[in-house]
């Protein structure tokens, strides 16, 4: 197929260059700064441009993967001679509705975290599609299944509620690594004694639920290592707020399940 990219940043980066490698050709990447457009445009071969009115009028498919806050407008500006085309976006939290009148549209969403260091495996990703037309949805479905088995269509109802998940399982448990590092470091202590641990727990809940594999002092209601960690953290209040909270919730978690 032939596909435009409006957006270069890390979700646009990664994808264009799975799905060029899955055989579609990429004919132009926009972004707002065109060093960013060529930077990716140059990987996979398309025509950068920082113009949204000097992109092609005609593709299989436009895929916009810009910031959330801008879809609205980039949607407005791009449909401008292109009413019949076809446009998917990739947020997570957007309902379709953010294309308005446009009829040919839909959602592409593979929900992963994307980082500019390391390469994704998309075969292992799964991708949730959206389409307001029988057209658009079979479009989007063809295009998931050339990068991987794991396709589901869902709407933007329930997406809402998935990225929310996602929030959890990544950006949250993200934080708390970074809050295990400063207070590794602030005691000269290295991160990357943490990495085993975290490796394991990610590993454990592919095979066992997240409520089965739970341990630690507040899963075994051990109130006196829990009231001397808290302890540990007096001089910061919001860690050690973060601290109870969480473990409480452990608990509660746990007690509803008993």
């Amino acid at each position: 197929m032939e596909i435009v990219f409006v957006g270069a940043g890390r979700v646009a980066t990664h994808l264009a260059k799975a799905l060029y490698a899955g055989g579609h050709r990429i004919t132009a990447v926009y972004s707002r700064t065109i060093t960013s457009a060529e930077a990716l445009a140059g990987e996979v071969h398309a025509t950068p441009s920082n113009r949204i009115d000097a992109l092609p009028e005609k593709a299989d498919v436009f895929i916009l993967s810009v910031k959330d806050s801008v879809l609205k407008d980039v949607i407005s500006e791009l449909r401008k001679g292109r009413e019949q085309q076809v446009f998917l976006h990739t947020a997570g939290s957007i309902p379709m509705s953010v294309f308005g009148e446009h009829q040919h549209c839909g959602v592409f969403y593979p929900m992963q975290t994307f980082s500019k260091e390391k390469a994704v495996d998309f075969s292992r990703v799964h991708i949730f599609i959206e389409g307001r037309d029988a057209g658009t949805l079979d479009l989007a479905r063809k295009v998931a299944e050339t990068l991987s088995a794991n396709v589901h269509e869902l709407s933007s109802s329930e997406r809402r509620y998935l990225h929310l998940a996602a929030v959890f399982a990544c950006n949250f448990a993200n934080h708390c690594y970074a809050l295990s590092a400063q207070i590794l470091e602030a005691h000269g202590l290295p991160f990357e004694s943490m990495l085993p641990l975290i490796r394991e727990t990610a590993e454990k809940v592919e095979t066992v639920h997240p409520r089965e594999a739970q341990t630690g002092p507040a899963a075994r209601r051990d109130e006196n290592v829990m009231d001397a960690q808290k302890a540990l953290l007096a001089d910061n209040p919001q860690m050690q707020q973060i601290y109870d909270i969480m473990s409480k919730s452990i608990i509660e978690t746990l007690n509803s399940n008993d």
